[in-house]
C-alpha cells in the first residue's frame, strides 16, 4: 500500500479540524485507508476481516465488481439531478415488489431522515401527536429518536429521557417509553393515552430477538387502538430475508423505514406505506393543511441508486441468504466453542444475519437486561479481537457474504487468543 501519512498523523489532523477527533461514527483511533471484499487496511497498513462492513451496508463486501460496474457506468452519465430519474423510479419499484407494506416509497439520504419522516407521516395520517417507542431502541438522530435511547438513569416508565443536550421538554412531552418484549406494558400505555399516533420499533432490537408473539401482539394491539405501527428496518431490510424482518416474521407493519443495503453502500435511504398513507406526500391528493413536505438535494440520487438496484439483484439469485446465514451460524459457534471450552459465561445474542455475545449467563430481553455481567470482560474481548485482525463495533457483529475460509480461520484464532487473554485476566 503507497502511504504518504501514518495512521497517527491523521488522527493528529483530526484532532485539529474534528470534534472528538472523529465522524461521531466509529472509534477515532482507527482510519480506514480501504477495504476489498471481506477485508479493510487502515492507514497503517494493517488489515483486518470486516464485520462492522459499514455498520451494515456493504452485505456483499467491498468493491463488489458487478456493483462497481455499474457505479462506474453511471457516472459517466451523471451524479445528482434533483429530479426523477429512471434508477431510482426502477428501485422504488423493487423495494415496493419485495417489502409487505410498501406500496409506494419516499427516498431520503439517511436512515435518521427516514425515521424522522415515519414519525411525521404517522402524526399527519392520525392527527395524534404522541409517539410510543422502546427504551434502548435506535432510530436515528432526531429529537424524538434521541429518547431514552441509552438513558443513564433507570426512570420510570413511560417517562422519556433525552439522550442528548439540545432538544427541548416539549418532545419528550410527546414521547412515551415502554420496555421491549413487554406487550403488558404496551397494553397499559395504550388504554391511557387515546393520543398516540403510532409506535415505532426494530423488529430486533439492536441485536435483542423480539419474544415470540410480540411483534403480532403489537400488530393487534395497533389495531385495536386506531394506531399505526412503524418497523425501522434500516438495518434489518434486506438482511433479515429479501423482505426484511416483515418476511421473517411475517408481520406487516402499517409504515416502514429502509437503508444501508439499499443503497448498495451509497448513502441512501426510503420510507414505505400504502398508498393511502403516502398520500401525505402528495398536496394535490391530500390538501395544503394535511400535506407533508419532505425534499432533499440527494434524494434519490442515481448513483446510490444503481448500487442498491445491483445489489438487490445479487441478492435475489439462488442461495445468497442460505450463504448469509450459514456464514453468520458459523461465527455463532465459533463464539460459543470457544467461550464454552473455557468455562466464561456468555449469552450469545441476535440473529444468524446479525449478532454478538453478552458476557452474562442470563438471556437478554430488553435494554435493561441487555448488559455484560462485567463490561471490562467485553472491552477485552474486543480488544483483542482487534489486535488479532477482527475489526468489529464493541456491541455488533455484521456477517457478509464475502467472508472467506480463510477468513473463518482467522476469525477462530483470534477468539481463541481473545479466550487465552479473558482467562489470564480473571
Amino acid at each position: 500500500m503507497n502511504r504518504t501519512h501514518t495512521q497517527d498523523e491523521w488522527i493528529a489532523r483530526a484532532r485539529q479540524v474534528l470534534p472528538a477527533a472523529g465522524f461521531g461514527n466509529f472509534d477515532a483511533s482507527v482510519v480506514i485507508a480501504r477495504g476489498q471484499g471481506s477485508r479493510v487496511w487502515d492507514e497503517d497498513g494493517r488489515e483486518y476481516v470486516d464485520y462492522l462492513i459499514g455498520s451494515g451496508p456493504m452485505l456483499l463486501g467491498h468493491g463488489h465488481p458487478e456493483v462497481m460496474e455499474a457505479v462506474l457506468e453511471q457516472l459517466s452519465r451523471g451524479t445528482s439531478f434533483f429530479a426523477n430519474n429512471a434508477q431510482g423510479i426502477e428501485l422504488a419499484e423493487v423495494i415496493c415488489t419485495a417489502v409487505p407494506c410498501c406500496e409506494q416509497v419516499r427516498f431520503v439520504t439517511s436512515g435518521s431522515e427516514a425515521d424522522m419522516y415515519a414519525i411525521r407521516l404517522a402524526r399527519a395520517y392520525t392527527g395524534k401527536t404522541k409517539i410510543l417507542k422502546f427504551e434502548g431502541g435506535y432510530h436515528g438522530m432526531s429529537a424524538e429518536a434521541q429518547m431514552s435511547l441509552a438513558p443513564a438513569k433507570k426512570l420510570n416508565f413511560p417517562t422519556a429521557q433525552p439522550d442528548s443536550a439540545g432538544i427541548p421538554q416539549s418532545v419528550a412531552d410527546e414521547m412515551l417509553i415502554a420496555p421491549f418484549n413487554d406487550l403488558a406494558a404496551v397494553a397499559s400505555l395504550l388504554s391511557e393515552h387515546e393520543d398516540i399516533a403510532a409506535i415505532i420499533v426494530e423488529p430486533l432490537q439492536r441485536i435483542i430477538p423480539a419474544k415470540d408473539g410480540f411483534l403480532q401482539g403489537l400488530r393487534d394491539l395497533c389495531e385495536k387502538h386506531n394506531v399505526l405501527l412503524i418497523f425501522d428496518e434500516i438495518v434489518t431490510g434486506f438482511r433479515l430475508a429479501f423482505g426484511g424482518a416483515q418476511e421473517r416474521y411475517g408481520v406487516t407493519p402499517d409504515i416502514c423505514t429502509l437503508g444501508k443495503i439499499i443503497g448498495g453502500g451509497f448513502p441512501l435511504a426510503a420510507l414505505g406505506a400504502s398508498a393511502e398513507i403516502m398520500s401525505h406526500f402528495d398536496k394535490s391528493a391530500v390538501g395544503a393543511d394535511k400535506w407533508l413536505m419532505q425534499l432533499g438535494t440527494l434524494s434519490g440520487n442515481p448513483v446510490a441508486a444503481v448500487a442498491g438496484l445491483k445489489t438487490m439483484e445479487i441478492l435475489r439469485r439462488p442461495g445468497q441468504y442460505e450463504t448469509l446465514r450459514r456464514n453468520g451460524q458459523r461465527l455463532m459457534d465459533m463464539h460459543t466453542e470457544a467461550l464454552d471450552a473455557a468455562g466464561i459465561a456468555h449469552s450469545i445474542c441476535g440473529d444468524a444475519t446479525l449478532f454478538d455475545v453478552y458476557f452474562t449467563d442470563a438471556e437478554p430481553q430488553d435494554y435493561r437486561s441487555a448488559r455484560h455481567r462485567d463490561p471490562a470482560v467485553n472491552e477485552a474481548w474486543n480488544a483483542e479481537l482487534r489486535a488479532q485482525g477482527v475489526f468489529k463495533s464493541a456491541g455488533k457483529l455484521y456477517p457478509s457474504l464475502a467472508l472467506l475460509e480463510e477468513d473463518f480461520a482467522l476469525t477462530k484464532n483470534a477468539m481463541e487468543r481473545a479466550v487465552t487473554r479473558l482467562e489470564t485476566s480473571t
